[in-house]
């Protein structure tokens, strides 16, 4: 099991529950508009938030964002040392850092001064497509060997300089690679892992590598952390992410949706009431499956096993709990009725 680490309010590690993780795409410098990403990355599921610092600017602003927002804020690095130092002066919670690209020694060792002299802790990213040359020699080519061996590597260095508040990230695109590297490096150390799929692609092909990629490390009790990479909007990877820990049952809370494939039976928009179901419950705090089904043959039945759910049919549809027929109301009625439902839930 891996140690305990603070990050800010929350903890990770130690068998505390898996922590979500996103990154603001607002230019870190404009207080207000990453201040209203973050809240509503935070109302949406997200626990942790990273912002990139690659200005001095962006790391004067973490001060004036850590005033408006309730989780904590992971400043990412590159480069240059001065960055990371005024970040963890101006609040950062943690800090993000190649110990490979932020130049000598010297200069990591002022970083992590400063990090010891706050208790902030150091999140140390290798990733698969920065490896260095010699381990790429050495392994023959990019593999998860070389890239375990370069994050510990940089792990030892930081503990050499006394310091052990660490956490690991070690990211590929290849998933299987990414997989094997986790098992590997779970093996060699006690720091929390933060894991995820780096530059996994858009909405569909993104989820699917990460869902397969940290479904096999979750599922072996390896990871403390996540992000499910996507291009596009942050507030997809928190709902991709909630739905794979709820799926492994990592994570309890939050109406699972569950809904028919179309076929020729189908006579309303199934997609698009399905879609309409899923954003109309995600602010409702309840634990339970609600079932979206396509006709009034088959739907009741289909939707027994969830604890309730609507079926629907040409002008006029159905509410179902656990399989048997409640209500009978008009097509144009059939989401609101839901809604109240759920607003006003009494487990029988």
């Amino acid at each position: 099991m891996s140690k305990v680490v603070q990050i800010g309010n929350r903890v990770i590690g130690g068998g505390n529950p898996i922590l979500i993780q996103s990154m603001t795409n607002t230019k870190t410098e404009n207080v207000s508009a990453t201040v209203d990403q973050i809240n509503r990355l935070a109302a949406a599921g997200c626990d942790i938030i990273r912002c990139a610092v690659p200005t001095m600017e962006a790391a004067i602003a973490l001060k004036e964002i850590k005033k408006q927002v309730s989780i904590p804020v992971v400043a990412d690095i590159h480069f240059d040392y001065r960055l990371a130092i005024a970040a963890m002066e101006n609040g950062a919670d943690k800090i993000r850092i190649n110990p490979g690209n932020i130049g000598n020694a010297k200069r990591v060792k002022a970083v992590v001064n400063v990090a010891k002299e706050h208790n902030i802790p150091i999140r140390v990213g290798v990733n698969s497509g920065s490896l260095e040359k010699n381990l790429v020699e050495k392994y023959h080519g990019v593999t998860a060997e070389g890239i375990v061996e370069s994050a510990l590597d940089k792990v030892k260095l930081i503990e050499d300089m006394g310091y052990d508040n660490l956490v690991i990230s070690i990211k590929s695109s290849d998933v299987m690679m990414c997989v094997k590297a986790h098992e590997l490096i779970a093996k060699e150390t006690e720091h929390p892992l933060h894991v995820g799929i780096t530059e996994s692609g858009t909405i569909i092909s993104g989820n699917i590598k990460s869902s397969i990629g940290l479904g096999l490390i979750l599922h072996q009790g390896i990871g403390d952390t996540i992000r499910v990479s996507l291009t596009g909007d942050p507030l997809e990877e928190i709902k991709s992410a909630k739905l794979i820990l709820r799926t492994l049952g990592l994570r309890k809370g939050g109406i699972e949706v569950v809904s028919c494939p179309t076929c020729g039976r189908t006579q309303i928009d199934l997609i698009g009431l399905a879609n309409k179901v899923e954003n109309m419950v995600a602010d409702i705090p309840l634990d339970i499956k609600v079932a979206v089904m396509g006709c009034v043959v088959n739907g009741p039945g289909e939707a027994k096993e969830a604890d309730i759910g609507i079926a629907g049919g040409i002008g006029e549809g159905l509410l179902i709990k656990h399989g048997e027929i409640i209500k009978k109301v008009p097509e144009s009625e059939l989401l609101e009725t839901l809604r109240n439902e759920l607003l006003n839930w009494k487990k029988d």
